[in-house]
């Protein structure tokens, strides 16, 4: 792995539309692993547009949203993309989704997600489904962060982002 007190490393997350979950888990990386870590989003079909309900949430909590927008995933496999050290797909297998598969040598994991964009009914359902994918991407970004990168090998550290991905 490179070495984390120079460069930043650099997260991708992915999810088919980019509205929702890999905004939330951008949003969050960015600002727990500050220094650390850079996280991008991306989406292999993306909505074009920030979900209004995870720019309230994100907003709620304090979270800059200016800079946040849904964009395709194709903008980071150009030349002068930013090198991805970790691509992790959030998006979940039990709303059937096809989940994007990056290419490259990042180290990847899945981190499956309910998709709450999908949840409909009255508003403080859908905000409580908001807030549960903050709550479950919060805890797999902080046990990311908390993981000594420079000192595992990478069959240890890809271990540990699978476990991640169980939580």
């Amino acid at each position: 792995m490179p070495d984390s007190s120079s460069e930043p490393l650099n997260v991708l997350f992915l999810c088919t539309g980019n509205s929702a979950r890999s905004i939330i888990a951008e949003a969050i990386l960015n600002r727990i692993g500050k220094g650390e870590f850079r996280a991008y989003s991306a989406g292999s079909q993306p909505k074009g547009e920030v979900n209004p309900h995870t720019l309230r949430l994100l907003e709620a909590l304090h979270y800059p949203t200016k800079d946040l927008r849904s964009k395709s995933w194709d903008e980071f496999s150009t030349p002068d993309a930013p090198k991805m050290d970790f691509v992790f797909t959030v998006c979940g297998d039990a709303a059937e989704e096809v989940c994007p598969i990056w290419p490259g040598h990042p180290m990847t994991a899945h981190w499956g997600v309910p998709d709450p964009a999908r949840v409909e009914g009255k508003e403080a359902v859908i905000a409580e489904a908001f807030d549960e994918t903050y709550r479950m991407l919060n805890a797999r970004i902080t046990a990311f962060a908390s993981l000594p990168h420079a000192s595992l090998s990478r069959m240890s550290l890809q271990q540990h982002l699978h476990d991640i991905g169980k939580q």
